[in-house]
């Protein structure tokens, strides 16, 4: 018992190792979820159904044994994909937060499907006569996100880093006389496209609702169109304290001190091929860099101390990236009083 609380507070206060208490979170929660399943056996029908049509009957069948596999499986796949996410690409505290969470939401969901879907079959002989419950979904949906967020604010934020090394001298800087206090705030906002993409996904999950008439997880376009609010638009401030990107409605947001800037530039960026997608995203080249990616187009990367670096898309990104640079230079140790 102590060696196993040595061994949680060792990894915990690790990076990666905060990346593998969730996983092993998650998987337990599949293999806790599987072992009930595999207790039922001999109070379920055989095979038991696994599909189920518009009017919740169903309408496809497995071997318990087959079902409890294909779905456990896939519940350790994705585990394994939000792992190595986290494990390679998480320099940010952003990007960890959310793999810790996804671990453990993915265990929880899947696990919780596994069982209640069997659940409803307990006692029947033959599996054409169940019936999926209509709130179940919405309960494998919200009821894994509550320990998900906890787990994700477990997560400690990143320490202090602040640069040694000077600026790059061939970076742009603003034009300041010493002392002058200045601030740059752009806005960064979806296209048209991307807020279409983003309702098109909202309304597909709102008429699989009607269709299915699961209406409990109605729930889940409700979510999808407050997360699509916070993403659609973001106040980007440079001043003398750093960059400061933040949700129109407040959440989601980040702040780079400018201690921990080692240079700032403009970039073209592309949401698909860069980074997957439209939002919060993190970088598909294994670089570790996160952004808020809004459209295809200018945007401001800024390079930061950690290996960590940050791109979001907003116009005038190269008189962004210029005065940032010059705040970053002003608060290198032994450059002078600064401004507040």
């Amino acid at each position: 018992m102590t060696t196993g609380i040595l061994l949680h507070r060792r990894l915990g206060h690790t990076r990666r190792g905060q990346i593998v208490i969730s996983a092993l979170a998650g998987l337990s929660l599949l293999a806790l979820a599987a072992g009930v399943a595999l207790s039922w056996r001999d109070s379920l029908p055989d095979p038991v159904a696994t599909h189920w049509s518009a009017d919740s009957g169903p309408d496809g069948f497995m071997p318990l044994g087959a079902f409890v596999a294909a779905l456990a499986g896939t519940g350790a796949a994705c585990v394994a994909l939000f792992s190595a996410i986290g494990f390679y690409g998480g320099r940010a505290v952003s990007t960890r937060r959310l793999s810790v969470a996804m671990n453990v939401w993915i265990g929880g969901f899947i696990g919780t499907i596994l069982a209640g879907s069997l659940w409803a079959q307990r006692g029947l002989a033959d599996a054409a006569e169940a019936w999926m419950p209509g709130w179940l979904l919405a309960v494998a949906f919200l009821g894994p996100a509550v320990p998900a967020v906890v787990a994700a604010l477990l997560v400690p934020a990143d320490r202090p880093l602040p640069a040694t090394e000077p600026v790059d001298s061939r970076a742009a800087r603003a034009e300041l006389a010493p002392g002058e206090r200045a601030a740059w705030i752009g806005r960064a906002t979806t296209t048209p496209t991307g807020l279409a993409l983003q309702l098109g996904a909202a309304l597909v999950c709102a008429v699989l609702t009607v269709v299915t008439q699961f209406w409990a997880m109605l729930v889940v376009p409700a979510i999808l169109v407050l997360l699509f609010l916070a993403m659609l638009s973001f106040t980007v401030r440079v001043d003398s304290s750093g960059l400061t990107v933040r949700s129109t409605l407040g959440w989601p947001g980040t702040r780079i001190p400018a201690g921990e800037v080692l240079v700032a530039s403009a970039t073209q960026v592309n949401p698909l091929g860069d980074y997957g997608g439209w939002g919060w995203r993190v970088a598909l080249d294994g670089s570790g860099r996160t952004g808020v990616v809004l459209r295809k187009g200018e945007a401001l990367a800024v390079d930061r101390t950690g290996g960590r670096g940050f791109v979001v898309t907003v116009d005038g990104a190269a008189e962004a990236a210029a005065l940032l640079n010059t705040m970053a230079e002003r608060a290198r140790p032994g450059s002078g009083p600064q401004d507040d």
